[in-house]
């Protein structure tokens, strides 16, 4: 019986193994292309894994909670077709060119010894039996292949999408396929830390009778290695405002109860101040932008990472996609779960890539202000203090006076390659003025 090797996937530039929380299937289990196998952990995300093939559960071959690095096979899956009485499960590239068409035997052999989608970054593709024996079947060329957008798992070429594909051009509509670009594809500098590359002092660090020596977990060590990375590619400034937000406080006093009986969930700043941000991105593009090389790349969506602290005391940054287009509900329902994502360890790759701009919150930690780090590609990163009640002088037709109002600090570190104290400034203050005359 033909077989198919199911291999630990590559779940992101950094990510080098993965630890397999549980199984969705046991041995001698009939299954679907595209059912769930595995759960697995990393240091970055946790992600249940489709099988690319229909077929029987063969064998498992590591057990939960067992670490696996990337690419070794850790279950095997009999293909349907006919028993040629010489095939075995450790040659499954012989085995699955046996069970296709010789026509697409070259790119089966692929499939066959990458059964995981490429992540970004890698060179090839691989695609499903169903796939090529439709791709066969419609005479469409490797290379056409490869430019179809697919919409499955981790950006998988589906049954749908090749289906699709081919009806558009059977309609005489001329399919767009996504082609790979620069600025599209090429990975960030520092979104591929090495796990082995922890920095040596440059002096041994001495230690005392009593003292405790803690190694880092591994997302700790991704974090500590991206921050040194993006102080070194970024020469960081940091611009500080204070905010009148009364009429924000106001606002959310009203109607926090009405919005939690109607969404469900609790009404907090962060929305107004995401909203606030989007809107202030499309007013200076320009920071809504990534450095490559000498080349400034203005990005089309707005794409708003939220940093969201965990139970372990980390920190990961999911991304709310195309936050411009979003209302306040919106807003508030997209952070509100990407956190809960987040603090439960169900964040998937895609929650996490593709951001533009980054919001991380010290009001949370009772902070005035910080001056945060900037989280590569990006060119800039907004940091939100603690609101609090202030004496302040407020001017009136009757002259001024002294009242008491809702004030914050907003800090804006910015790459000063790309952005001067002009740009810098304006936008942050442009932020500020949204929030102060706040009006949902």
């Amino acid at each position: 019986m033909p077989t198919f090797d199911i291999k630990m996937p590559k779940l992101g530039e950094s990510i080098t193994e993965g630890t397999i929380m549980s199984w969705s299937v046991k041995v001698g289990d009939i299954i679907n292309e595209d059912d769930v196998l595995f759960e697995v952990n990393t240091a970055k995300v946790s992600a249940e894994i489709p099988s690319p093939v229909a077929g029987k559960v063969a064998k498992i071959l590591f057990e939960e909670g067992d670490t696996v690095a990337v690419g070794i096979v850790v279950a095997v899956i009999e293909l349907e077709g006919e028993d040629t009485g010489d095939s075995t499960a450790e040659s499954p590239k012989e085995e699955v060119k046996e069970a296709l068409p010789a026509q697409v035997e070259e790119k089966q052999t692929l499939v066959a010894e990458t059964p995981a989608k490429n992540v970004k970054g890698d060179d090839e593709k691989w695609y499903s039996p169903v796939v090529l024996q439709k791709a066969k079947e419609a005479k469409l060329s490797n290379e056409e292949l490869d430019k179809i957008t697919g919409t499955g798992y981790l950006g998988r070429l589906s049954k749908k999408d090749i289906e699709h594909y081919i009806d558009q051009k059977k309609q005489g509509v001329t399919p767009t396929p996504v082609q790979k670009t620069a600025t599209a594809e090429k990975p960030a500098a520092i979104s591929a830390p090495q796990q082995s590359s922890q920095p040596k002092p440059a002096s041994p660090v001495a230690t005392a009778v009593g003292d405790e020596v803690i190694a880092m977990d591994p997302i700790r060590r991704i974090i500590a290695d991206r921050m040194v990375a993006s102080k070194k590619i970024s020469p960081h400034v940091t611009n500080v405002v204070e905010v009148d937000v009364t009429k924000l406080v106001r606002w959310r006093e009203q109607n926090k109860d009405e919005f939690k009986r109607r969404e469900g969930i609790s009404l907090t700043y962060m929305p107004a101040i995401a909203e606030a941000t989007a809107k202030a991105l499309r007013d200076f593009p320009n920071v809504n932008a990534s450095v490559d090389g000498y080349n400034i790349i203005l990005k089309k969506r707005i794409n708003v990472g939220i940093a969201v602290s965990l139970n372990d005391g980390n920190l990961i940054v999911p991304v709310i996609k195309d936050a411009d287009k979003l209302s306040i509900s919106g807003l508030a329902s997209a952070i509100s779960a990407a956190a809960s994502k987040a603090r439960a360890n169900k964040l998937m790759p895609d929650d996490i890539q593709g951001g533009t701009f980054t919001i991380t919150n010290f009001g949370s930690f009772k902070s005035l202000f910080g001056t945060p780090i900037i989280n590569q590609p990006e060119v800039a990163i907004l940091g939100v203090g603690t609101i609090e009640k202030k004496a302040a002088v407020v001017e009136t037709p009757e002259g001024d006076v002294i009242a008491i109002r809702q004030k914050m600090y907003l800090s804006l570190s910015y790459d000063h390659r790309v952005i001067d104290g002009s740009l810098g400034g304006n936008f942050l203050r442009r932020i500020a003025d949204y929030l102060e005359n706040w009006n949902a």
